[in-house]
């Protein structure tokens, strides 16, 4: 397993159990990149920036969490995760059925220099040359 695979899975392991306090991992001038509106819809720069977005995103939940469903090196700068979100809403409690999506982490120095979230995996691996099954 590489280093940039570890350091994907010890990010992304604390936010299988709703734990999104760290942010060890993050370049100071990140780049944050999503296509839902409600995050943001286009780019943020920097960790501050993104930590905001997240922190509001969360207040909207209650038990927000991800389940990572695969993990798989593009290259030697870039881990895909397909992962589910779920949770309930907050404050009317009604549980959220998982939503499928796609992060993309581009590594360089052991910090995460580019975080793409998409919320549509076909698109994703469209935009990468992947299939879904795992092959290039």
């Amino acid at each position: 397993m590489s280093a940039n695979l570890d350091l994907v899975r010890s990010i992304v392991t604390p936010w299988e159990r709703g734990d999104f306090s760290s942010a060890e991992w993050t370049h100071t001038e990140i780049e944050y990149v999503s296509d839902e509106p409600p995050l943001v819809l286009g780019t943020v720069t920097g960790a501050a920036a993104m930590a905001k977005i997240w922190r509001n995103w969360l207040h909207a939940w209650r038990n927000f969490h991800v389940d990572a469903d695969e993990y798989r090196e593009v290259d030697g700068e870039r881990v895909l995760v397909l992962l589910r979100y779920s949770g309930l809403g907050n404050p009317s409690g009604l549980e959220v059925m998982p939503i499928e999506a796609a992060c993309l982490f581009h590594i360089r120095d052991g910090k995460v220099r580019r975080l793409v979230l998409r919320w549509d995996r076909k698109r994703v691996f469209a935009d990468l040359g992947l299939s879904p099954e795992g092959e290039a």
